[in-house]
């Protein structure tokens, strides 16, 4: 794991570095894999359809600099209800 990947991990995606990591009231999808392995994506608010959709994560870390990782839950996977990590989204490639 290099020093970038350590600096991430357990952290939250978009948050700067100093920020609290995870907040009790907040819901999070663990993500999987990939650059972006090991933070949490915040989705309160989220409604069910949005998280099956998956997301599109800008980074400088992936195959694209300045591109997006996209990260999708896996069918038939457990979710849940309430505050917390509630799921897990897995890595499935970048684009540019």
């Amino acid at each position: 794991m290099n020093s970038d990947e350590q600096l991430l991990r357990g952290r939250v995606y978009g948050r700067d570095h100093e920020d609290p990591g995870p907040l009790p009231h907040q819901t999070y999808a663990s993500l999987v894999g990939g650059p972006l392995d090991g933070l949490l994506l915040d989705i309160t608010g989220w409604r069910p359809e949005e998280i099956d959709d998956g997301a599109a994560l800008s980074t400088e870390l992936g195959q694209f600099p300045g591109g997006r990782s996209l990260y999708d839950p896996r069918p038939g996977e457990p979710r849940t209800p309430g505050p917390g990590v509630v799921c897990r989204l897995h890595y499935s490639g970048d684009r540019p």
